[in-house]
């Protein structure tokens, strides 16, 4: 063989059941040969030693199933978010912490435009943070009565904006809209909940969702990946189709540090005909850009109170009835009819456990008409699951991928706000997942949460809130579990395990590098751990950080 290279290290953790640690593994080109220690690997010949990593601890290249690529391209608008972040280019913002620390930020957005009528757009809000005082558009048009603004909630599902925004684009007393709340007059709030509401205004919207379209931003995702140690991230149905040809030529240069897999979002046209162009699409895909899997939103946010819940609901104190539909219910079966039939695997949003039901319905429907082996459906976030949910999902071959770092973000918010003790001690519930047979995996959601398999594991290792309470301790996993949902269970999901997931002889060549070994350290300091960088195909990508 020719042009091998051996990679010796510290440790090599493979999730290969054959050979579950090494301290080499041998390459060849963007291909594992083998993996083992020196001695085992001089049997397939002289290789050249690269030393790069001798210190340092190999685990198969993380796998982000379900993440955003608008958290490169986010970064075009202020942070208002809570806590503190870093952008793409190693800045580190504040968090605010109050409502007069969002509206200072905006102010100080606010005088750094030129264009008096240029919109003002901001991200990362969670007015959860800040009970009794939920952001209207009143505290908006203090920032400015003339400016039209359009402040993007944390959530991703609801937005805030002023009464200039309002009026610019007649969203009034008589809008008939769902999801625009109003006051005691008839008059809008200012809050637009779920995609349709946040729509209408237009300008703030659009503006949020251009950025996507900047070549930088497409690079500034990549970066944020590497940096977090991810090789393969699935974008949820953020990139409009129009777009995909844009993003693959970007990801096809030999420097792009993170392989996609490019999710079509369903239910906004003529699905069969969608699944079709889906389906040519995976014949012509790339070693960085894949295509293969269909994103479903079907209801909200639990923190944002538009997620649909079983009963009893949400607490009495959240004054809602329920949360929203954003595809409704009667059109599940049909919707995932067409991409079941089509052979495409479904990745639906069910946020609330009224939700999941729908969803789930409406799978075993599509298998009664149309049975299929492998079809790797997933509930995506699937936070409030119950366990009679997961045993349904284990018969039906429906994967979970649970949103575990609301354990950290939300937790001590759902404890005492929106679900409560008992019900929030049960959510991303990976124990009872695990035990049920659900193929599990966990993910970020970035640009909700920061990009960091690493967190995410943390989260499910320990589940304790910021303010320390453990979050349901039964429901906690062992590291070596929360290692295997981010890298082989992610991979599954995307059906892509055959290539990625594990360092194993044949496999692509991606690996995570990190300083210390996750399933060593103390559990509460995994999400510690230095991230070197990662080898995506066979070449080495350096973390800025």
């Amino acid at each position: 063989m020719t042009n091998l290279t051996l990679y010796p290290a510290r440790l090599i953790r493979t999730l290969w059941t054959a050979n579950p640690e090494a301290n080499a593994v041998l390459v060849d080109g963007d291909r594992i040969v083998a993996v083992g220690d020196r001695d085992s690997l001089a049997q397939w010949g002289e290789a050249q030693i690269d030393e790069r990593f001798a210190d340092k601890v190999l685990i198969p290249g993380f796998v982000e199933a379900h993440c955003h690529t608008m958290a490169g391209g986010i970064w075009g608008q202020p942070y208002v978010g809570f806590y503190d972040r870093t952008d793409p280019k190693g800045q580190r913002w504040e968090g605010c912490q109050s409502v007069e620390a969002v509206l200072e930020r905006l102010v100080e957005a606010e005088a750094a435009l030129e264009d008096p009528t240029e919109p003002l757009l901001a991200w990362g809000l969670d007015p959860i943070y800040f009970p009794g005082e939920r952001l209207n558009r009143h505290h908006l048009d203090s920032v400015s009565a003339s400016r039209p603004m359009f402040v993007f909630h944390a959530s991703g599902h609801l937005a805030t904006v002023n009464t200039a925004m309002l009026e610019q684009q007649e969203i009034g007393p008589d809008h008939p809209a769902e999801g625009v709340p109003k006051d005691d007059d008839g008059y809008p709030l200012g809050e637009l909940q779920e995609p349709a509401a946040m729509a209408l205004a237009r300008p703030g919207f659009l503006g949020i969702l251009r950025k996507l379209k900047e070549v930088g931003a497409m690079w500034d995702f990549g970066y944020i990946a590497r940096n977090a140690g991810v090789t393969t991230a699935a974008d949820l149905g953020t990139v409009p189709e129009q777009e995909w040809d844009l993003w693959a030529a970007e990801a096809a240069h030999e420097d792009y540090p993170v392989r996609i897999m490019m999710a079509a979002r369903g239910h906004v046209g003529d699905d069969a005909a969608l699944a079709q162009r889906v389906i040519e699409r995976m014949g012509n895909g790339s070693e960085r850009m894949r295509f293969g899997i269909v994103k479903l939103i079907l209801d909200g946010s639990i923190q944002g109170y538009t997620a649909r819940l079983r009963a009893p609901g949400y607490l009495p104190q959240a004054d809602v009835e329920n949360g929203l539909w954003v595809i409704p219910p009667e059109a599940m079966n049909d919707t995932v009819a067409a991409f079941h039939d089509a052979g495409l695997t479904v990745h639906c949003h069910t946020n609330g456990d009224e939700a999941l039901d729908v969803f789930l319905d409406a799978v075993e429907a599509a298998l009664a008409k149309t049975p299929r082996w492998d079809h790797r459906h997933t509930s995506q976030h699937c936070q409030l699951t119950h366990p009679d949910q997961f045993r349904r999902m284990a018969s039906l071959g429906v994967s979970g991928n649970l949103f575990t770092n609301h354990l950290w973000y939300w937790g001590d918010q759902h404890r005492t706000m929106t679900v409560g003790e008992d019900r929030a001690a049960a959510m991303n519930a990976c124990r009872t997942a695990l035990d049920s047979g659900v193929q599990l995996a966990f993910h970020s959601d970035a640009p909700i949460t920061p990009l960091g398999p690493l967190h995410t594991m943390w989260c499910a290792v320990n589940r304790v809130t910021p303010s320390g309470h453990v979050l349901g301790p039964d429901e906690r996993i062992t590291p070596s579990e929360a290692l295997e949902a981010a890298t082989l269970g992610a991979a599954f999901q995307l059906k892509l395990d055959h290539e990625i997931g594990s360092i194993e002889p044949g496999k692509k060549a991606d690996f995570t590098v990190l300083d210390d070994d996750p399933l060593s350290v103390d559990p509460m300091a995994i999400r510690d751990i230095g991230v070197w960088g990662t080898v995506l195909a066979g070449k080495a990508h350096r973390s800025s950080r």
